[in-house]
């Protein structure tokens, strides 16, 4: 499971990177899976199937347990695909243009395994060569096939006559059961907060345990905002007897998809404190670990497992890249949104692609599209916003909601419906026109109202598209969640392009002003806390409290800020000033900002003017 890459590559969407592992593992690149949609997931082994001869058999939704079935069906053939492609290269001929030769190529200067071939290559001996090209090819390995669960879309399902079925077979359970009886040896990860039902889940299959010599089959990531909630769920799976192999800190808003923003914490400075407390973390966990391990009179482990510290979001340059690996000591990063302008990573079809190559930073803006109430990273002029913008335009709001992944609203139904759904929007419309408002006021209600996007299944379409898969649908239309960093990228490159971007060897950025990832961060979280300001137009107690702690971390990061920049060896003397001058902005910025709204506090807080 060590792996040779530093840098991995996330989950996108359900669509873009669903057979991302067919296009980089084989390289031995990371990539993960969405396992949200198992009608995409279906679609597509169908299409693999017939593409590589292998057997195929249908599971339709009418089979118990479709959802595990499709799951693991799609799993198991993508692994038999990834390791026929990865032997191929393996056995491949050390010559010019080859496949194993690109695989090298494509290794961070620093690797190890990147300077034993770097000797083979200038070796003249040809005995010596041979051998160590034998070494070589016993040291490549295969990128892990890593999977994703969004641990909110957990939907109650019901059988045919609307009986309510066991838990084990909701969206997040059913998925997890599917990756477990998978054949991958690789890792899940959990995204988007705890989840006890689904991680007690976890609890009842034994690839997710440790065997007699501490190897783990199914590893455990948690994708994660801070220190605190890394500890909470460390625990809670360590109680269970199961052990958190990687902590995945993603920023809270200079990401793609869904943004979940922290309470003002930046980026940095979380990463410091796992830097500072990594081994406190293990430790603590390693002894509850062994301790439940004893209560199931299951092997203990004297050494705590591996575990790794890695980060994602908004990650630019290669000197951002090695920064963060050297200075926070961290395994390995994540670069997610530049991989959408690479066709042969990502599936994005080609409107939506020349899109995303042309996007500017006003282009690129944190929507209320989302069903889930929850921020979205957005593109302006998807074709999704523009069929959904049509409909309520025409008076008929609303998505038939054909897949129902993100069903949670019960409102007017006692089964939980979709807040994008024409079931939904037409009931609240209805609801809305009793209310006699103003035709400004009910204008208003009614654009938010029919704002949400039927993202479930609007962000499987591209792959369709793309591989020219036919459905029931004769229209797409596409939803996508790139990420801010995406203004700075405008070329559609090769994986070896960008390969080359984050690893030093080119540069891939175009010639709009990029600021440091953690200055760009700070600028997200300065807006939201503006607007989350300007909607607090009576704030209780309680607002007040939450918009002082935000305002206060923000500080607190800024001030980290401050001593962090001048300490980058590799960065110029003006760079290092310019950010230094940005902070010292933002930081203006939020006081006056207070200052102006120190009304809306209520004399509660009376040094929040003079700060």
């Amino acid at each position: 499971m060590s792996r040779i890459h530093s840098v991995h590559i996330p989950v996108m969407g359900t669509a873009f990177s669903i057979d991302t592992p067919l296009k980089v593992a084989k390289y031995g690149i990371a990539s993960v899976i969405s396992l949200v949609d198992d009608t995409l997931i279906e679609e597509m082994r169908k299409f693999y199937s017939e593409k590589t001869g292998a057997p195929y058999t249908a599971i339709t939704k009418y089979e118990e347990d479709f959802r595990a079935k499709r799951i693991t069906a799609y799993l198991n053939l993508v692994d038999q695909i990834v390791k026929a492609d990865f032997k191929k290269i393996q056995d491949s001929a050390f010559e010019p243009g080859s496949e194993i030769i690109k695989y090298f190529d494509h290794l961070p200067e620093n690797s190890p395994i990147k300077k034993d071939y770097i000797e083979m290559l200038n070796t003249a001996d040809s005995t010596k060569k041979l051998e160590l090209q034998k070494k070589l090819r016993a040291r490549m390995k295969p990128g892990s096939i890593d999977v994703n669960i969004m641990t909110k879309l957990d939907r109650v399902n019901f059988d045919s006559k609307r009986n309510e079925l066991p838990s084990e077979f909701s969206d997040a359970l059913a998925a997890l059961r599917g990756y477990a009886q998978s054949q991958l040896h690789s890792a899940i990860v959990f995204s988007a907060g705890i989840n006890r039902r689904l991680y007690s889940y976890a609890e009842k299959f034994k690839d997710f345990y440790a065997d007699a010599s501490g190897v783990i089959k199914k590893k455990i990531i948690l994708k994660v905002s801070d220190y605190r909630s890394s500890i909470i769920q460390g625990r809670f799976f360590a109680k269970k007897g199961l052990w958190v192999s990687e902590y995945r800190i993603e920023s809270g808003l200079n990401c793609g998809g869904h943004a979940f923003a922290s309470d003002g914490f930046l980026m940095g400075p979380i990463l410091d404190e796992f830097r500072k407390k990594k081994n406190e973390l293990v430790s603590s966990i390693q002894k509850l670990y062994n301790e439940t391990l004893t209560k199931k009179k299951m092997p203990t482990f004297a050494k705590p497992h591996e575990t790794k510290i890695t980060a994602q979001g908004g990650i630019g340059t290669s000197k951002e890249n090695q920064f963060l690996l050297n200075f926070y000591k961290i395994d390995g990063t994540g670069w997610a949104t530049p991989f959408l302008l690479v066709p042969e990573v990502t599936n994005v079809d080609a409107p939506t692609l020349e899109k995303l190559s042309l996007a500017k930073e006003d282009d690129l803006y944190l929507s209320g599209v989302s069903p889930l109430g929850v921020p979205f990273n957005n593109i302006k002029g998807n074709s999704s916003d523009a069929e959904k913008d049509a409909r309520a335009k025409a008076g008929k709001p609303g998505s038939a909601c054909p897949k129902g992944h993100l069903v949670s609203n019960t409102e007017f139904t006692e089964i939980p419906i979709c807040t994008a759904s024409r079931q939904y929007q037409k009931l609240k419309v209805e609801q809305l026109q009793e209310k006699k408002f103003s035709k400004e006021t009910f204008q208003a209600y009614y654009e938010e109202i029919t704002k949400k996007s039927c993202l479930c299944h609007d962000l499987g379409e591209a792959a369709l598209i793309k591989n020219s898969i036919e459905n029931k649908n004769s229209k797409h239309f596409v939803a996508v969640c790139p990420g801010p960093n995406l203004a700075y990228f405008s070329k559609i490159s090769t994986l070896s392009e960008m390969l080359g971007h984050i690893y030093g060897r080119l540069n891939l950025l175009n010639d709009t002003y990029r600021p440091n990832m953690f200055i760009k961060e700070l600028k997200m979280y300065v807006d939201y806390f503006i607007q989350e300001v300007q909607k607090s137009v009576e704030p209780n107690d309680k607002q007040i409290a939450y918009l002082n702690e935000f305002r206060s971390n923000m500080l607190d990061g800024i001030k980290y800020y401050k001593e962090l920049f001048p300490t980058m060896i590799e960065e110029t003397e003006n760079y290092k000033q310019r950010c230094l001058f940005e902070l010292e902005m933002f930081n203006q910025k939020i006081d006056d900002f207070v200052e102006k709204h120190a009304a809306i506090f209520k004399q509660s807080l009376p040094e929040l003017a003079t700060a």
